[in-house]
């Protein structure tokens, strides 16, 4: 009985290890984007997977795209476990996007002077840059922002009315006032504080157990750490002058081969961020505008104007081009005013001179030889005859005959032979 009394108890020490309580981690720091989203969805299934007790989300973040914010709330709901969402570390912000967020998940942490707030639509997609949403479209925007928020603060039991003034007046709070006014469910100073104060919280019938609880992080996938780079404003701008610089480039120095085939391959990625990124159709409009400017002037003799008028439609354009996008998701002027200074030189100084010169006459080969005037060596007619020019002897034929020393010109070429007629 010892023996067997040994084993049962061997048995349900060994069970307690294997069936030992464990928490998931994501950090997400920047910007909220389509990368983001799918991070956090796929950790949602992998935490619920491993029984995991319940996924911590430490969020630190200016803001990003309501769709992608959208596509986490959707997430959090769907979740098969809780949802913590611990703004952190102390310092930490949830702006913009990060207070939908916050306020979606199942249990809302802060660290300790870290702050929450700034949710107007402004901020989050609707507008932005130097140019204003007309107020119709604005207050729309206004109107869907505030009930999307007011709905989250509802479904989680928080402090609507914070919520709605979050959104219409940008209002921002700090940790310890976001608890006093219910906004938040709880302040930790760090993980281990806030694994502790877990314990026990009941989240749709189920009761935490975080004590101890191992917290193992699930790292981002080598795709979303690509898309998390490579789906940005600024790698879709530099694309897009690739296609400018390639497709120009190709039809001022025909047959060099490289500079359509980078121009094809930037395409092709710029049509598929543009379907994820918030594009201004406007600021593409104008970018057009500035390139068809650029090269017109390459034509015509207005002594600038057009390209002057090129400079200030890219930049508008280029300014323009993100406006839709939230905090971080929006070219800075340390982008655009570089990229308009290098394309007008692209286009006043590659450009203008490569076109150009396919319109000039030829200035080496037998092209050259058309027009000039030399004294035939022998006898010239419709049989044949010879001239001596650029060093070589070569055979002409004339219709009408022409005496050797008698100058003419060469009037085109067939083969090695030249048309050459009497020059008077």
């Amino acid at each position: 009985m010892n023996r067997f009394g040994f084993i049962a108890v061997l048995g349900l020490l060994l069970g307690a290890t294997v069936h030992a309580e464990q928490v998931g981690l994501i950090k997400i720091n920047g910007a909220i984007g389509p990368a983001t989203a799918s991070y956090i969805s796929r950790a949602l299934d992998t935490a619920a997977a491993g029984n995991d007790e319940c996924l911590i989300i430490q969020l630190d973040t200016p803001g990003g795209l309501l769709e992608s914010t959208k596509q986490i709330v959707q997430s959090f709901y769907a979740a098969k476990i809780p949802v913590v969402v611990y703004v952190a570390p102390s310092g930490a912000c949830a702006g913009s996007a990060g207070v939908f967020i916050t306020l979606a998940a199942d249990i809302a942490v802060m660290a300790p002077h870290s702050s929450l707030g700034a949710a107007h639509p402004v901020e989050i997609g609707a507008s932005g840059g130097v140019e204003k949403t007309d107020e119709v479209m604005k207050q729309k925007m206004e109107n869907y922002a505030s009930s999307f928020i007011e709905t989250i603060a509802d479904k989680r039991h928080r402090n609507v009315q914070w919520a709605k003034a979050a959104v219409v007046e940008s209002k921002a709070t700090t940790a310890e006032k976001a608890l006093e006014g219910k906004v938040i469910d709880l302040i930790a100073d760090d993980m281990a504080d806030l694994l502790k104060q877990l314990n026990g919280h009941v989240v749709n019938g189920k009761t935490l157990k975080t004590t101890g609880a191992t917290v193992t992080e699930i790292p981002m996938q080598s795709w979303e750490r690509f898309a998390q780079v490579f789906l940005r404003p600024e790698v879709m701008f530099i694309l897009m002058l690739m296609v400018i610089y390639g497709f120009i480039g190709e039809l001022s120095s025909p047959g060099a081969i490289l500079p359509g085939v980078v121009g094809a391959i930037a395409l092709v990625l710029v049509l598929y961020m543009s379907a994820i990124l918030p594009v201004n159709v406007a600021g593409l409009a104008l970018i057009g505008l500035a390139i068809l400017l650029f090269i017109a002037d390459v034509f015509a003799s207005t002594h600038g104007v057009l390209t002057t008028g090129g400079m200030i439609a890219f930049f508008l354009g280029a300014l323009m081009l993100f406006n839709h996008g939230g905090p971080g998701y929006q070219l800075s002027l340390a982008w655009i005013l570089p990229a308009t200074a290098v394309t007008a030189a692209f286009f006043i100084f590659i450009v203008g001179k490569g076109i150009g010169a396919q319109f000039q006459p030829a200035q080496t080969g037998t092209g050259t030889m058309i027009g000039k005037v030399v004294n035939a060596q022998s006898r010239i007619d419709s049989a044949g005859g010879k001239v001596f020019i650029e060093g070589e002897i070569w055979n002409a034929v004339s219709a009408t005959p022409v005496e050797a020393g008698q100058p003419v010109e060469i009037t085109g070429i067939e083969g090695l032979t030249l048309k050459v007629k009497h020059k008077n």
